[in-house]
């Protein structure tokens, strides 16, 4: 048995691993899309690094885009199997993909006016809303911890990983030459008394396991913050300087986590008087989504629902589909918070709100996430006076804030608390995906120092024996 990794290989995105067994089965876990990488983004989504038409089996561990954002180009090149993912992940993953194809067909258009005026031929999308709509069909919905049989020697089941509503760790068991192995894939790892969903769950000993990186350095803030941090930029902002704040964030959790911060602040009476806009029709869509999963919640939520059944709606608040009514949002000149996607400031509606604001004292752009480096987040977050947006060159003269504490991943403490029920001595390997070089090196020093044997850091398709 080997297993090889294509994708979130000392890097954050782009989540692909893929084992292969003696039988010549291969298992394809995720199928992500690389975000964030530059110049390289494109290239590396071009290429998968195997052949989409010799994979047996697709199991999706969440719906985040880094993570399933190319199963339409995966059927495009020859998958005909089925997609294994839970209930939640399933609908999520749906209209996640609908706008991922959206976004490719008007960045091609875009792209090719220039190319056809100059002469040069016209580019493709990596993949269409057709292509899009031939992924749901293959879905097979599989809750939490029912095992599920997709051959005489392969099983799976799924535990609740805590990072966004449906996510999972997938734990594999596979019967090869009269031995029996178990491998985990941790998927992402979401927070411990996470505001919103329940925390990571234990899960059986493995004998492999592929694990998630992206905090493996540092330790968030406490959560307990959130409101007073985000009380604090719309105090400063809206009602002290009189501005817009913008807040960049990811449609499926981290908009979520906001307003419900925010409704907390309103029950409290602490919610300042100003106009609040969730713009994008994506984060509309994923908040309806997650109203209807709320056996997903963690206690806390069910509890507070007993005293405010809409715990993701408050006064004030409006949610703006419509482009012409998105485009209005940058000519009117009154205090107001906008909340759009996407998290990283890399695409959709929050780069013309950025772009519109950027310029002027008065504004804040408050980054709540993960920002991979090359993205706009990131140049902000770092503090470059100048950016490019829509190829135009802007001067950052706008407030630029964060908070530490929203982030849906876990820190290392988080990480290591996940692994923590594992044995070191039948752990025979660990592979650390899904983060930066150097943050992957200090955790593999962390577990290494926990007593794990063997820690690796793979890279870009790079392949181990089992």
């Amino acid at each position: 048995m080997e297993i090889s990794f294509h994708g979130a290989a000392q890097t954050v995105t782009g989540s692909k691993h893929l084992i292969h067994l003696a039988n010549g089965k291969k298992i394809l876990l995720d199928c992500g899309l690389f975000q964030g990488m530059g110049d390289k983004t494109l290239e590396l989504n071009q290429e998968f690094g195997f052949d989409a038409s010799e994979i047996d089996y697709m199991i999706l561990s969440h719906a985040h885009i880094d993570h399933s954002g190319l199963l339409p180009k995966l059927i495009k090149e020859g998958y005909k199997g089925k997609i294994y993912c839970t209930p939640a992940t399933a609908d999520l993953t749906q209209i996640l993909l609908l706008d991922s194809a959206f976004i490719q067909e008007a960045d091609v258009n875009f792209v090719n006016k220039r190319r056809i005026a100059q002469g040069l031929p016209a580019l493709k999308p990596l993949y269409s809303i057709a292509d899009a709509n031939n992924v749901f069909p293959r879905f097979v919905e599989i809750p939490y911890h029912q095992i599920c049989h997709i051959s005489d020697d392969i099983s799976f089941m799924y535990t609740d990983t805590g990072h966004i509503l449906g996510s999972a760790a997938i734990h594999l068991t596979i019967q090869e030459n009269g031995k029996e192995t178990k491998i985990t894939f941790s998927g992402d790892v979401g927070r411990y008394r996470d505001v919103i969903l329940r925390s990571p769950e234990q899960f059986p000993q493995a004998d492999h396991i592929i694990l998630e990186s992206t905090y493996g350095d540092s330790l968030h803030e406490d959560f307990a913050n959130t409101e007073d941090a985000l009380l604090e930029y719309i105090m400063d902002t809206c009602i002290k300087k009189k501005g817009k704040l913008i807040i960049p964030a990811f449609s499926v959790g981290r908009t979520q986590e906001i307003i419900f911060a925010l409704n907390k602040l309103e029950t409290q009476g602490r919610l300042p008087n100003v106009p609040y806009f969730v713009d994008s029709p994506l984060s509309t869509k994923t908040t309806e989504i997650v109203k209807q999963y709320s056996e997903l919640y963690n206690e806390h939520v069910i509890e507070l629902m007993k005293m405010d059944k809409y715990p993701f709606d408050f006064k004030g608040l409006e949610f703006i589909t419509e482009a012409s009514d998105s485009k209005a949002l940058n000519i009117r000149k009154d205090p107001m918070v906008i909340i759009s996607a996407s998290g990283m400031a890399e695409a959709g509606r929050v780069k013309h709100h950025i772009a519109n604001n950027i310029g002027n004292a008065k504004n804040t752009i408050l980054l709540v996430g993960y920002c991979e480096f090359h993205s706009l987040g990131a140049k902000l977050m770092r503090g470059e006076k100048r950016v490019k947006i829509f190829r135009e060159e802007f001067e950052v003269n706008a407030q630029v804030g964060s908070i530490r504490s929203m982030s849906a991943h876990g820190d290392y403490d988080d990480l290591c608390q996940f692994i923590s029920e594992q044995k070191t001595d039948l752990v025979e390997s660990i592979f650390i995906v899904h983060g930066e070089y150097d943050v992957q090196l200090e955790f593999q020093k962390r577990l290494l120092n926990k007593g794990y044997q063997y820690v690796e850091v793979p890279g870009m398709h790079q392949t181990y024996k089992l």
